[in-house]
């Protein structure tokens, strides 16, 4: 199958979220685990890398890229280091809680007549 048959169904599977199984073969695709061998062989190959890098290159040729929408997806990007070790949690408030079961104010009465 050509590649950009498996690329068109490789797009067609992670835009509409279906399982690779139920690829439609009269889109001409190919099956969805003819794809799906073909996405984990470019990946292997380091194909999606080489990709982004020559996008990046023509998109920054052309002064075409727009920092202010960039976002970092920590996915994506390794910490540098560990942060601190959580403690347990400690309370916000000054003193203990009221009680929600008592009240300080006179008890109200179920009758009407007291």
């Amino acid at each position: 199958m050509p590649d950009r048959q498996a690329l068109c169904g490789i797009l067609f599977v992670l835009h509409t979220g279906i399982q690779w199984e139920y690829l439609p073969q009269e889109l001409g695709f190919g099956s969805g685990m003819t794809c799906w061998r073909r996405l984990a062989a470019w990946n292997e190959a380091g194909v999606w890398d080489q990709l982004h890098a020559v996008l990046l290159k023509k998109l920054r040729s052309r002064n075409q890229l727009d920092w202010s929408r960039a976002v970092i997806d920590s996915s994506h990007v390794r910490a540098a280091r560990r942060g601190p070790k959580a403690g347990p949690a400690r309370s916000t408030a000054h003193g203990r809680a009221a009680s929600t079961m008592s009240s300080s104010t006179a008890r109200a009465s179920r009758s009407r007549c007291r």
